[in-house]
């Protein structure tokens, strides 16, 4: 029997990266595929700009974390997911029925130095993004002592 010895600063490296991968593997298959809009999106104005905001705005942050703290690293994770951003838009132009526009790519930029900013710039709001949401029964309900 052959045991691989993985060392830790690579398990670090998979834990660090696997979920900005993921979102980013996620937006490649969406902006491959002709989707039509929702019908529940028509009555929210610029519905596309929002959910561009949103995803980059999370992938913005992930990738912070992922990269580590620096002085550059808000820049560097920025310019990054800009960087992506603008590749999918490219990437979009070959999707039939699927447009490239710049608007779409200003909004994954905006979304993303919002999200780092915050996340870099505001300690309470990166504590609240790094609170599990499972808590152990134990802290929800704690058990009282029979008396």
């Amino acid at each position: 029997m052959i045991t691989v010895i993985v060392p830790h600063t690579l398990m670090k490296l998979r834990r660090d990266w696997a979920w900005p991968l993921a979102v980013a593997g996620m937006i490649v298959w969406a902006s491959s595929r002709m989707m039509a809009t929702p019908e529940f999106t028509h009555w929210i104005p610029s519905f596309d700009k929002l959910a561009h905001f949103s995803v980059y705005g999370l992938l913005g942050t992930l990738t912070f974390r992922a990269l580590g703290r620096g002085r550059w690293t808000p820049w560097l994770a920025i310019a990054a997911v800009s960087l992506f951003g603008a590749s999918d838009e490219w990437h979009q132009s070959f999707v039939p029925e699927r447009a490239s526009e710049v608007k779409d790519w200003v909004a994954d930029t905006l979304g993303a130095a919002l999200a780092v900013s915050l996340y870099a710039g505001w300690g309470r709001y990166r504590r609240l993004l790094e609170t599990s949401v499972v808590r152990s029964a134990t802290t929800m309900n704690p058990v009282q002592p029979a008396q």
